[in-house]
């Protein structure tokens, strides 16, 4: 049995890294082909499995992490990415916010529920998925890439915020907002402290295993930040940047101190501790959209009672993503179809408390969406614009 368990194991991820090598080829997102073979898997009856559906939070986690901190040390700062980061945060900030609230008032309107619970519900759909959305534009230009990273990330980001802000708080006033405020600049300033300190013990370790209590470390911080509800993706984004820019910040006088870690010397180590982090991320990745498609029920997928609302609100999605491209004159092709909903949607939906999560707002509804994103984002597959 367990020689039988490693062998299938092996031969997921196998099958996982083909999926990814070919994406460019086949025109078909890898998301598509990794939860199609989970759900393969199950109808295969193979072995018996136990209770697993635990595993998946615990996955998505990890790999909200490993995926933001991959992205940003993609990202560099100059002057002339000013621009193009005011474009994605808009891009990404206000669809939004506009997606939740219009959405939360149908729900409102349909269900009688709170305002409150239907906006926690319409929260998880309305965020970019940033662990679907940056492998894709992997082949892209460099533009478009950056655009969709930050874009991605900064969803990310602000969705989780926005979400925990919505059902950790039963009332909202003056104080309610004061300390989101307070909690922000403070998980700002222990992001600035933990990424000079994280940074320091990469240059001094001279250890021959260097790079994972690194990364156990950004885990551990995230992870501590969560339970005081701060906003612990600001972390993972902010040393992620620091990391990927510190050669450009020793030429700011604020940052004129980082010349004593010699960034010059840290090229290597950084690129190498970035490889490390692709790889892990890659390594998660597959194991939850596997795990997401084992536990899917075929009557989940073809859910016709919920079809015409997973339709309407996917309709919904990329008109409002529309306008924004639009008002914001920024191109269309390929940025419309580069809105897919995956991990970070699951795992919000699946931290919805049952007494909270409207009956519409279900396995398959949450099924759909995903699915129909990520088909969607197969005519940018097919018909990309490189340019």
């Amino acid at each position: 049995m367990t020689s039988a368990i490693i062998i299938i194991l092996c031969l997921l991820l196998l099958l996982a890294y083909v999926f990814d090598w070919s994406a460019s080829k086949t025109k078909i997102p890898s998301v598509i082909l990794l939860l199609l073979l989970g759900w393969l898997l199950r109808a295969t009856n193979i072995f018996n499995v136990p209770d697993i559906s635990k595993v998946l939070p615990i996955l998505g986690t990890l790999g909200l992490i490993l995926i933001v901190l991959e992205g940003s040390m993609e990202l560099k700062l100059n002057r002339s990415r000013i621009k193009l980061i005011k474009l994605s945060f808009l891009s990404a900030v206000i669809p939004l916010f506009l997606f939740s609230f219009l959405l939360a008032f149908v729900f409102r309107y349909m269900s009688g529920y709170l305002f409150k619970d239907c906006l926690a519900n319409a929260i998880p759909l309305g965020i970019i998925s940033s662990a679907v959305a940056i492998p894709t534009v992997k082949r892209f230009s460099t533009d478009v890439k950056e655009f969709v990273t930050y874009e991605s990330c900064i969803s990310d980001i602000i969705g989780v915020i926005f979400f925990n802000f919505i059902v950790l708080n039963a009332h909202f006033g003056y104080f309610t907002f004061v300390k989101f405020g307070i909690n922000f600049v403070l998980e700002l300033v222990i992001s600035f402290v933990a990424s000079v300190v994280l940074t320091l013990l990469l240059r001094k370790i001279e250890h021959h295993i260097k790079f994972i209590p690194i990364l156990a470390s950004v885990i551990l911080i995230y992870m501590i930040s969560t339970i005081y509800h701060l906003p612990p993706l600001v972390f993972v984004l902010l040393f992620g940047l620091f990391l990927s820019n510190l050669n450009k910040l020793k030429n700011i006088r604020f940052f004129q101190w980082t010349r004593r870690l010699k960034p010059e010397d840290m090229t290597d180590v950084i690129f190498k501790f970035k490889e490390m982090t692709t790889e892990i991320a890659f390594l998660v990745r597959v194991m939850f959209f596997v795990l997401f498609g084992f536990l899917m029920e075929t009557a989940e997928i073809i859910n016709f009672e919920t079809l015409p609302w997973s339709l309407s609100i996917v309709a919904g999605i990329y008109l409002i993503r529309f306008v924004q491209l639009k008002i914001s004159h920024l191109p269309v092709n390929p940025l419309l179809f580069v809105a897919p909903r995956g991990l970070i949607t699951i795992m919000l939906f699946l931290s919805v408390n049952q007494n909270s999560r409207l009956p519409l707002v279900n396995n398959s509804l949450i099924v759909q969406i995903v699915i129909i994103t990520a088909l969607v984002m197969m005519v940018t597959m097919i018909t990309p614009n490189r340019h």
